[in-house]
């Protein structure tokens, strides 16, 4: 078969591996001048680093089995994590159950209630019996108190802002079972994981492997149009971005594109077309930090507090070595917004000036002089709204046309989108394009 893929990210290059092995022609287009997608790199202090925070959990199998077949499972590393929860005005240690009760924010009762109540929803086994209840609800009725009113309650309302009521249950079950299995040892630490060369080197074997099986990727070539023909997706339209419009014919075509992109492409029945544009996405605005010093000594900082315009502190070289990065310290600065939000508009000097004197809530000797460069990084499809009964809501991979596939963050569920998943998905798609191609076989014969 000759397929057209759509996104050279995690999805479209690891369906582009798996068909190519299997000796299937496969033509990506890639609208950034990058691989990648939300895992891609910039060069900072001589090194490529994430233009978005990014490591592993113990229980990501897809991506460890994944660089296991490409031959470079040996790049992965596990790193101890280092928690702080902002709230109330201060910083509290959160990395293992007993800092959960020296958490002086929340009376004594209610710390343990937090521990006890995470541990109960990690024993949860069925994510289907809580399909039908928002996380805020659940989380309000069966936590409570002020484990709720100072945690949870903050932390929805930053993430999803407006839209925090509206969060299936499942998302939540998935974060705590994805943390409780990265924990080690007695004291209960979590450990990261994060490769040797950053994700680079996994996105990097990738590309070399399909181009050796004689697949072919071009970048800074957006798709325009699916060309559909009595029902059945036959070539894509694309305009490489100095270059003429190309037409080409394919047997299959696999779009990675977000929800709200893909009509935009292809006409779609009315009911498939609702299913997409029912999902509404917020947009994540990333600012990164070389700094002079080190703003605390945490790798990972919840806030919180909603005094604070930002959702989250990620000290990238609290957990990873500074040497990578020239010596310098790195520092994440995340934010999920909406799109219409004012400060998605702002320009990387507003964000700055916006951002920076909050600051000294972290190290109260901060000030500008230690910010010796800084990066920004906007995202109009970071993080789907997924509300309740969802499971009954996914758009098919199957399109209402024939032979068109998608596959996008949308339809990973109960877990939270991430570049984990997003490889498993590419790779059960061409398993999925293969077989119903074997099945056309066996019925045409």
């Amino acid at each position: 078969m000759k397929i057209g893929i759509i996104g050279a990210g995690a999805a479209g290059l690891a369906a582009a591996l798996d068909l190519s092995a299997r000796n299937h022609k496969v033509v990506v287009y890639e609208s950034a001048p990058f691989i990648g997608g939300q895992a891609s790199t910039i060069p900072v202090g001589g090194a490529p680093l994430e233009r978005g925070y990014h490591h592993l959990f113990k229980n990501d199998q897809a991506i460890l089995e994944l660089m296991d077949d490409l031959g470079i499972g040996d790049a992965m590393k596990w790193y101890p994590s280092r928690v702080g929860t902002y709230t109330s005005g201060k910083v509290y240690k959160t990395t293992t159950p007993l800092d959960l009760l020296r958490f002086g924010a929340i009376p004594l009762l209610d710390r343990i209630k937090l521990g006890l109540f995470a541990l109960k929803v990690g024993r949860i086994k069925d994510w289907r019996s809580l399909e039908d209840q928002t996380a805020d609800y659940w989380l309000s009725k069966r936590l409570g108190g002020k484990a709720y009113e100072k945690v949870w309650a903050p932390l929805l309302k930053g993430k999803f802002g407006k839209y925090y009521d509206q969060i299936g249950m499942p998302w939540f079950w998935s974060k705590i079972q994805t943390r409780l299995a990265s924990r080690e040892g007695i004291r209960g630490r979590e450990m990261l994981g994060y490769p040797d060369g950053s994700f680079d080197t996994v996105f990097d074997k990738l590309r070399s492997t399909i181009e050796s099986h004689e697949g072919e990727i071009h970048l800074s070539t957006k798709v325009v149009k699916v060309d559909v023909v009595d029902g059945v997706a036959r070539a894509l339209l694309a305009k490489p971005e100095n270059g003429e419009e190309i037409r080409r014919e394919f047997d299959c075509i696999l779009s990675t594109v977000p929800s709200f992109s893909f009509p935009e492409m292809v006409d779609l029945p009315a009911d498939y077309k609702k299913r997409l544009t029912d999902v509404h996405y917020l947009a994540a605005v990333v600012v990164i930090l070389e700094l002079s010093r080190p703003l605390t000594d945490y790798y990972w900082m919840n806030i919180a507090d909603p005094d604070v315009p930002f959702l989250g502190l990620i000290e990238h070289t609290n957990m990873l070595p500074k040497e990578w990065y020239g010596g310098g310290n790195v520092l994440y600065i995340t934010n999920y917004l909406d799109r219409t939000d004012p400060v998605y508009k702002m320009t990387e000097d507003e964000i700055l000036d916006l951002y920076l004197p909050h600051l000294t809530k972290f190290n109260s000797e901060f000030n500008r002089s230690w910010v010796k460069r800084s990066h920004y990084n906007a995202l109009s499809a970071a993080q789907p709204i997924i509300g309740t009964n969802y499971s009954a809501a996914i758009p098919a991979h199957r399109t209402p046309i024939e032979r068109l596939y998608l596959a996008n963050t949308t339809q990973i569920y109960p877990e939270d989108r991430g570049t984990n998943y997003s490889f498993k998905m590419g790779r059960e798609m061409a398993s999925t394009i293969i077989g119903d191609e074997e099945q056309n076989w066996r019925n045409w014969k």
